[in-house]
């Protein structure tokens, strides 16, 4: 089976990751890993407060695009995908590319409801991701069930009770099961999560069609390498 991590962040454009991009992958490649998908959030503001929205997207891939070279060299493959947020209510996006966000900058401005319609109009797969995370920054849990494809039933660094929650939901409202690690840390993770496939994935196009079909399972696993010293 090929695995693939679809939900990773990396210093510095997520500014809560702890690990450099090529930390991140030398990790999943002697995980065993076939795949990435970079999903820092969208946009995390480390570029600072005074800059126009075309400087803010092109600090946000630059990230990627290291990922995306550095993967070529060690070979793993690397996707894109971007999380965005409303108040700590989170969502995974996949399948527009760098292009489609620099000619649509209006989307930072829009309502969480309204951009993932619009997103979804234009061939975005949409994962609601860990959608019952407690933690003191979140006021309330917001579920948006006609907005999404898939649920993150299996999130890595949350609770199971957390997750069992998600895995209601998503069975609740016939919505897809979706699984990742949601990892800031690189090795230290000590559980894993993602998506497993019979066959390779290509690209996000490829990825999304599968998901569609339903050919990709959810899958997790203990992470031995962060139990070493």
């Amino acid at each position: 089976m090929y695995k693939y991590e679809t939900h990773m962040h990396t210093f510095p454009v997520s500014r809560c990751a702890k690990v450099s991009v090529e930390e991140a992958l030398d990790f999943y490649k002697s995980a065993g890993y076939d795949g990435v998908f970079v999903t820092n959030h969208f946009p995390d503001g480390s570029a600072g407060d005074a800059v126009s929205e075309k400087e803010r997207l092109e600090y946000y891939f630059s990230d990627y695009d290291k990922a995306v070279e550095f993967g070529k060299r060690i070979g793993l493959k690397v996707f894109l995908g971007i999380e965005t947020t409303n108040g700590g209510t989170d969502f995974l996006v996949y399948g527009p590319d760098r292009a489609w966000y620099t000619e649509h900058p209006e989307i930072l401005g829009m309502k969480m409801s309204d951009k993932l319609t619009f997103l979804r109009e234009n061939g975005a797969y949409t994962v609601q991701a860990h959608p019952f995370r407690e933690a003191g920054y979140i006021d309330h849990i917001r579920l948006y069930p006609r907005h999404i494809d898939a649920v993150e039933v299996i999130n890595a660094c949350r609770t199971d009770f957390e997750n069992k929650m998600a895995l209601l939901y998503a069975d609740s409202y016939s919505l897809t099961h979706f699984a990742g690690s949601d990892n800031h840390t690189g090795k230290a993770r000590p559980v894993l999560a993602g998506m497993r496939s019979k066959v390779p994935i290509e690209n996000e196009a490829d990825f999304i069609r599968a998901m569609r079909s339903g050919e990709l399972e959810v899958f997790s696993e203990e992470n031995e390498q962060s139990k070493v010293g």
